[in-house]
Formats: C-alpha cells, sequence, structure tokens
C-alpha cells in the first residue's frame, strides 16, 4: 500500500484529453480531424491494452468552440468495424447526429465521413460511438467536447462558499469516468497509480466537470474540500449547491468548482470502494488534488 502511493504519479506511454487544434477554412469553418483506431494503450505501469481510441489517445482529444462556430469534422475508421460519432449533449441537425442507421449509414473500415454543424449555445458535452457503444465505448472511443462558457455564480454565497464577483478560474479540467471493457475503471483513461494528479495553488479557483461514460454510477468524492456544483449536464443550475460526494450516473456531467484553502495532497476518488481499492492496494478510480 504504502509502495503504491509512493510511486504516485506512475508514469506510462500516452496522455489523453490533449486539445485539438482545428485547420481553419477560408469561410471561417472551424474543422477537425480524428481517426478511430486500435492502439497499445497503457492504462497502469506495465499493463498494455487494445484500446479503441481517437488520434491514438484515451480519452480522445478535447474539442473547444464558441457559440457561432461551424465546425467540420471528419472520421476516418481503422476500426475492425463500422463506427460513427454522437455529439452526446451538443445541438446539432438531426442528420448530424450520427447514430447509425437510424440518422446515417454506418462508416465502414477504410472510410472515411464529415459531420457538419452550427454550434447554436454554450454546451458542455462528450462525443463517442453510438455502434456497438456497449464494446467501443468502454474500449476507448470518447472525448469531450466545450462550447462557450457556461458561467459561474459569481457574486453568490452559496452553502457559505463566497464565490467572488471578478472569479477567475485557474484551470478548467475534465475528469472522465470509465469502469469497462479494456480500459476499466479508470480516470481519464488511466488507472491509479498512473492517473494525473491536479496540481493547484492555496486560494484557485478549479473548475472540474465529471463526464461518466461508463456502464455504472460513481459516486465522486474530494477530500477537504466542498465541490460547489454549478451545473449539470451543461445547463448552469439555477440553485447551486455543495456537495462532499456527487453521484454521476452514465451519460451525466456535473460541473463544479472547488477553492482549495489548505495545502496538501487530497485524495479524491469513486466511494463504491471496491472501485479503488482491492487486497494489493490502491488501484482504478483514484487520484489527488496537490495543494501547494
Amino acid at each position: 500500500m504504502i509502495e503504491s502511493v509512493m510511486a504516485f504519479p506512475a508514469e506510462t506511454e500516452g496522455l489523453g484529453n490533449q486539445p485539438l487544434a482545428p485547420d481553419v477554412l477560408p469561410d471561417g469553418t472551424k474543422r477537425f480531424e480524428l481517426t478511430a483506431a486500435v492502439i497499445d494503450w497503457e492504462v497502469r505501469p506495465g499493463e498494455i491494452v487494445p484500446a479503441w481510441a481517437y488520434n491514438g489517445m484515451v480519452p480522445g482529444p478535447r474539442i473547444d468552440l464558441e457559440v457561432g462556430d461551424k465546425v467540420e469534422v471528419e472520421i476516418t475508421n481503422e476500426l475492425p468495424i463500422g463506427t460513427d460519432i454522437h455529439w452526446h449533449g451538443i445541438d446539432v441537425p438531426n442528420d448530424q447526429d450520427g447514430v447509425s442507421p437510424i440518422t446515417q449509414e454506418l462508416v465502414t473500415s477504410g472510410s472515411s465521413y464529415t459531420y457538419r454543424f452550427t454550434t447554436t449555445e454554450p454546451a458542455i458535452g462528450m462525443y463517442h460511438a453510438h455502434a456497438d457503444a456497449h464494446e467501443a465505448v468502454p474500449n476507448g472511443l470518447f472525448g469531450t467536447m466545450y462550447v462557450g462558457d457556461i458561467g459561474a455564480p459569481t457574486g453568490q454565497t452559496v452553502s457559505g462558499i463566497a464565490v467572488p464577483e471578478d472569479l477567475a478560474i485557474a484551470q478548467d479540467l475534465p475528469m472522465v469516468l470509465n469502469d469497462a471493457g479494456v480500459i476499466g475503471l479508470s480516470l481519464d483513461g488511466k488507472s491509479f497509480p498512473a492517473t494525473t494528479p491536479i496540481i493547484a495553488e492555496v486560494g484557485d479557483w478549479l473548475r472540474v466537470t465529471y463526464f461518466n461514460e461508463g456502464l455504472q454510477v460513481h459516486p465522486m468524492h474530494l477530500h477537504g474540500f466542498e465541490q460547489l456544483v454549478i451545473a449539470k449536464d451543461g445547463e448552469p443550475l439555477d440553485s447551486p449547491y455543495a456537495a462532499d460526494t456527487i453521484l454521476v450516473a452514465p451519460g451525466e456531467r456535473y460541473t463544479v468548482l472547488i477553492n482549495p484553502t489548505v495545502p496538501g495532497t487530497w485524495v479524491w476518488h469513486c466511494h463504491i470502494l471496491n472501485h479503488v481499492e482491492s487486497n494489493d492496494g490502491m488501484f482504478g478510480m483514484v487520484t489527488a488534488l496537490v495543494v501547494q
């Protein structure tokens, strides 16, 4: 147990959630290219699995957009089976919804397909395969998409937490939950001790969004600090609230503000205990907030 904690964070190959820069076309359209393929992915030290990945990473690259952007996303399928992309939580036309065979034909192995839509409102969503989703998504075919800024309850005091009028977000981070497939119990595609700690300064304001791409609910608990829940599924809450533990169901997104005030290494984990601990010590859905 002590040795596993001392090894945290353990070095592994590969890092997900890396920002994807678009090519900007002459008419201003932001064009993104995604390739879906089976890759070797190191979930934890020495554990290499055949992940299904976008652009060679799990989670796939983070896509950041503004409201009103014209968007193109080309998917090239190098998987052994057909695929598609569904824009979960993003407002798109029906024929761009990415659900074969309902709204489009399957993108067959070796072929490409381009989605086109214009963003209409602030959103925090997920993109993932819908074809054979029971296998493809747990194996790694998922990523995050941010549209504009959903805001925060600035100038308010919520559950005793005063949010400054001039709030400055030091870090705006995704935390993608998974529990099945070859990736297994993980945060952002990694299992403890290979998960990445969040490093913050005393007094920082962090905005973190939980994305549940797994098959189970996960009660997410941060030691030491309250989580101020400000949005669900990308929609700001009329009545934000503070929580010790937040239950995130499959497909849900919860956005929280965290204001760490005490230095230390604070454990952050799913509170279903066999998702984080075995007879061999910590594993799975555990990371830490390191406050300096």
